[in-house]
């Protein structure tokens, strides 16, 4: 009897698990068993490997042989094992030394000519297989870039399994000529974003010509946009067709911040489990930008497919910008869908065969008309769409969903005077993204401490508890507390966005004018309603907030047997003395 081992990579969601290859001989009638629960692509690797071993020069074994891949219990999908069962089974007919592939991990696909092909995830596997203790790793001699990224690992890179006999046995290694067929793994989701295989989903060459300064007018929605790259905020663009949503949202990656390594390892895996890489670029080192059609389905957005899940759009925008163009044309349930990334920065997705995490925390950027002719509230032009179809029409963004989008703009049509005269004053992308990587600096510095890096992440109780505000700074979300026009959650969001107007701004913490500024930038509204002692109430309830609690000399509200004239007297007078009492900004924080 004879036996061999070596080791492989099976990958569950963008997670490697190792597995290890057996191959053993025995007397009896020439059979090939695969075992181990192994997929229909995996089960064909029976005749690929028979076939990559004959046409590579090397005889197969006319006896019993039996491939067990362990652990059993992890389900293997697609054709990566097939060079590890190749070596396994030469090793187990003594062409090779078993001692010499005990050690290795093995990765790639065999064509049945013999050549080594690459295969989807190679940087997920490599990083599994350092985890692991694995210092040497044999790949496909295309990805052996990508898989050199991970320090600490000896990569080989290999075109045919001819050649790799040949590095294993000291041998000269024979002549190969490069894979005709290309130097890339097939994309698991062909069209999901434009060429430059999902890196920006725009060419580079386009990439790099948007500029900010080509949007014409649009102030508000350019602060916006400053805002939401500074602090990693959620953005809807609200307006009618040409007004330059697209536009804006299509210049949004280029003001975030570089990736750092642990950011470029986690989205370059992502897109390599995808198959997503671009030729020639191992790295993904910029922030991504995924624009799917609003016709895309569930598991294209948020990850999925038969067996084991995929990644879907949300984690091939992770550390970058989702853009959902005409949102309220994508399906209810996908929109819905978005929640709990929204919420976590991951998309947990449960099968029959087993459930995983991807990572999905990204920025979302939404777009929508005002109805569905546009022309809903344009001056000069009149709306064709019934009450009952503008109704519905905005009411397929749910209010859970908008409830987690912390900036909400208003895009105007733009003026004849701003679109035929060029802004000079106009500042471009490179200005904007300066500003806004000091102040993620500066947010980084305060949050040094803390698992968070951006404002967006922070948890609304460490805001109310931990970083206390300018004392009379939330006077204003008290008027939109008590007018309904905020919740509970959407007081947490206000409070990171004051924070990032105060990054950017050089404050050291927000003041009065940074929550308005983030108040009217979530609900349009502007300021100016007295401030009433409910209002104070529930403030205090959500935590003690720089002032935002009355003092024990104010009056108390009166009974509610009192007549409503008399209450809303009471409470006119008590809102009157809250604000009176305020104390100023100078006066430091309460303790």
């Amino acid at each position: 009897m004879a036996f061999a081992r070596t080791c492989s990579v099976a990958l569950v969601g963008v997670d490697g698990v190792i597995v290890e290859v057996q191959a053993d001989l025995e007397p009896g009638v020439a059979a090939f068993t695969l075992v181990g629960l192994p997929d229909k692509a995996l089960s064909e690797a029976r005749d690929r490997v028979r076939a990559a071993v004959v046409n590579s020069g090397e005889a197969w074994p006319q006896r019993k042989l039996t491939v067990g891949l362990s652990p059993a219990s992890v389900p293997k999908s697609g054709s990566g094992f097939d060079l590890a069962v190749a070596c396994a089974v030469l090793a187990a007919a003594e062409r090779l030394d078993p001692s010499s592939i005990a050690d290795l991990l093995i990765i790639g696909e065999l064509g049945l000519d013999g050549r080594v092909r690459p295969v989807r995830g190679v940087l997920p596997s490599v990083l599994a297989a350092a985890d692991a203790g694995y210092q040497r790793v044999v790949v496909a001699e295309q990805t052996a870039a990508e898989a050199s990224l991970v320090p600490g690992v000896t990569v080989i890179g290999v075109r045919s399994l001819r050649q790799l006999v040949a590095v294993l046995t000291g041998m000269p290694q024979p002549e190969e000529p490069p894979d005709p067929v290309g130097g890339r793994p097939d994309p698991l989701m062909a069209g999901l974003m434009l060429p430059t295989a999902g890196v920006r989903g725009l060419p580079d060459d386009k990439a790099a010509r948007l500029d900010l300064a080509d949007v014409a007018g649009q102030y508000e929605a350019r602060r916006a946009l400053e805002i939401a790259a500074a602090g990693g905020h959620h953005l809807y663009l609200k307006g009618p067709p040409g007004a330059g949503k697209t536009m804006l949202a299509e210049r949004l990656p280029a003001l975030l911040p570089p990736l750092t390594q642990k950011e470029a390892l986690e989205v370059t895996a992502v897109h390599s489990v995808a198959g997503l890489l671009p030729a020639g670029r191992p790295l993904i080192d910029s922030p991504p930008y995924c624009a799917p059609h609003h016709s895309t389905t569930m598991p294209a957005i948020v990850g999925g497919g038969s067996g084991l899940p995929r990644p879907g759009a949300v984690s091939l925008a992770h550390r970058g910008v989702l853009f959902l163009d005409e949102a309220p044309e994508f399906p209810v349930r996908v929109l819905d869908a978005l929640r709990q990334p929204l919420e976590s920065g991951e998309v947990v997705i449960a099968r029959s065969a087993g459930s995983l995490r991807l990572p999905a925390r990204f920025l979302l950027c939404l777009a929508a008309n005002p109805c569905p002719c546009g022309r809903h509230s344009r001056r000069g032009e009149g709306c064709e769409c019934t009450p009952a179809m503008v109704s519905r029409y905005q009411g397929r963004l749910s209010g859970p969903l908008l409830d987690r989008v912390d900036l909400q703009v208003q895009v105007a049509p733009v003026t004849r005077v701003e679109l035929m005269e060029r802004d000079s004053t106009a500042e471009s992308t490179e200005t904007v993204a300066a500003r806004v990587l000091a102040a993620r600096e500066r947010a980084a510095a305060r949050l040094a401490d803390t698992p968070w890096r951006t404002n967006a992440e922070v948890p609304g109780h460490e805001l109310r508890t931990r970083w206390q505000l300018t004392p009379g700074a939330l006077n204003d979300a008290a008027r939109q507390l008590e007018r309904g026009l905020l919740t509970a959650r959407g007081l947490d969001r206000v409070l990171r966005v004051a924070w990032t107007v105060a990054d950017l701004a050089g404050h050291d913490r927000p003041d009065q004018r940074d929550v308005r500024t983030a108040l009217v930038l979530r609900t349009g509204v502007e300021q100016g309603m007295p401030l009433s002692e409910g209002s104070f109430a529930r403030l205090g309830r959500l935590g003690r907030l720089g002032g935002g609690a009355p003092r024990a000399d104010q009056p108390k509200a009166e009974k509610r047997t009192q007549p409503r004239t008399q209450r809303s007297a009471a409470v006119s007078g008590v809102a009157a003395a809250a604000v009176a009492d305020q104390p100023s900004e100078d006066e430091g924080i309460e303790a």
